[in-house]
């Protein structure tokens, strides 16, 4: 796949991050830089504590940069808050709230008609797997349709970049195989950028334009590895010679960026 053509929707330009944990000081990030065009479908991985997650707080305005800054749109981004939508590892449903409550959380903090959230909410239920379980409560889901929840909360935010920090890390092989399917579908569909965290080697490669691979603490990225495996990806063996040639070379990078460990 070759670069794409155009503007970027989001730009990470030398984004470094310090924080305190326990009296000591911890470097998150150092000089992380990357951009992410419009429908460009972006997995990271790196080893556990890299600042994946510390990105995404950055990107999103829950966390300032000690240095860097985030573009959105072409606009250098100050007032980050609300500007991508982010779904966090856990799914976070409000646990008094109806499955079509809880989806509609963003237009409703964005101040948009919840009538008219709520309708196009049901209309996208189906597609979410979420069929005749408006009315639930989210104790009465399985952990995988807790997701799918989750996602078309973070979906219905209507924003073009979408944040998604180990959506299926919690589920079984087979319902995070089924998701990962799914959630191709939906990206086919609905074109919107997405930046996904994931620790799964086989799932960084399957889902991705592009994945990137972040060094150990201080997260840097190391790596960049192109995607070239034909779309969709659904039907996609995963004994295919091009996959496996792919996920062998992450695999490489990625004990390289552990420090030979796992």
């Amino acid at each position: 796949m070759s670069a794409p053509a155009g503007t970027p929707c989001l730009e990470v330009r030398g984004i470094s991050k310090t924080f305190r944990d326990g009296g000591q000081t911890v470097r998150a990030l150092e000089d992380v830089s990357f951009a992410a065009w419009p429908g460009e479908f972006i997995t990271i991985i790196g080893p556990s504590g890299s600042g994946k997650s510390t990105l995404f707080n950055v990107i999103t305005g829950l966390a300032e940069p000690d240095a860097g800054e985030i573009v959105l749109a072409c606009d250098v981004a100050r007032d980050r808050a609300g500007r991508v939508g982010y779904m966090p590892q856990r799914d976070l449903l409000l646990p008094w709230r109806t499955v079509l409550n809880n989806v509609i959380l963003g237009p409703e903090l964005d101040g948009r008609s919840r009538r008219e959230a709520r309708r196009r909410a049901r209309e996208l239920l189906p597609l979410f797997g979420l069929d005749g379980f408006a009315d639930a409560f989210p104790d009465a889901l399985s952990g995988g349709m807790r997701q799918r929840a989750a996602l078309l909360r973070t979906f219905l935010t209507d924003r073009e970049v979408l944040l998604l920090d180990e959506p299926f890390g919690a589920l079984d092989a087979l319902t995070r195989r089924e998701l990962q399917r799914w959630l191709l579908g939906v990206w086919e569909r609905f074109r919107k950028t997405i930046l996904f965290i994931t620790h799964d080697v086989e799932e960084a490669v399957y889902l991705a334009d592009r994945v990137l691979v972040f060094s150990a603490r201080p997260g840097r990225i190391v790596k960049e590895l192109r995607v070239d495996l034909p779309r969709p990806r659904q039907t996609i063996s995963l004994l295919s010679e091009d996959l496996r040639r792919l996920e062998a070379e992450l695999m490489i990078a990625l004990e390289a960026a552990s420090g030979g460990a796992r």
